[in-house]
């Protein structure tokens, strides 16, 4: 994967925790436009860019509450990527609960439902 390749750790440290959601939650829109079975491998290439964003962000993440959160997140999308399925409620429903772990995230939520 190379989308993300160069980013390091200290670089997305410097997000704050909002921004780094809010970037997060811009991959999983993404990836809403590959929520068809003809599509499938974007969506699996979009969800790698998501893991490795998450990862990131639990790596700097000093809030134990949240970071615990944002693995139990990590866990829906590994299922959809394991099961190498495309499940639109399911992906619409985890990007919703992404967004939801922030205030200023889920300022996001009225553009997920148009």
């Amino acid at each position: 994967m190379t989308q993300h390749s160069e980013l390091s750790r200290e670089r997305w440290s410097r997000f704050d925790k909002s921004a780094q959601i809010i970037q997060i939650g811009a991959e999983m829109q993404r990836g809403s436009r590959f929520l068809s079975e003809d599509r499938r491998a974007w969506l699996m290439t979009g969800y790698e860019r998501v893991l490795q964003l998450v990862d990131l962000t639990v790596a700097c993440q000093s809030n134990l509450s949240l970071r615990r959160e944002l693995l139990r997140w990590r866990g829906l999308i590994g299922e959809l990527y394991a099961e190498n399925r495309v499940d639109a409620a399911a992906h619409k429903s985890a990007h919703r609960a992404l967004l939801q772990l922030d205030p200023e995230a889920s300022k996001q939520l009225a553009w997920l439902d148009r």
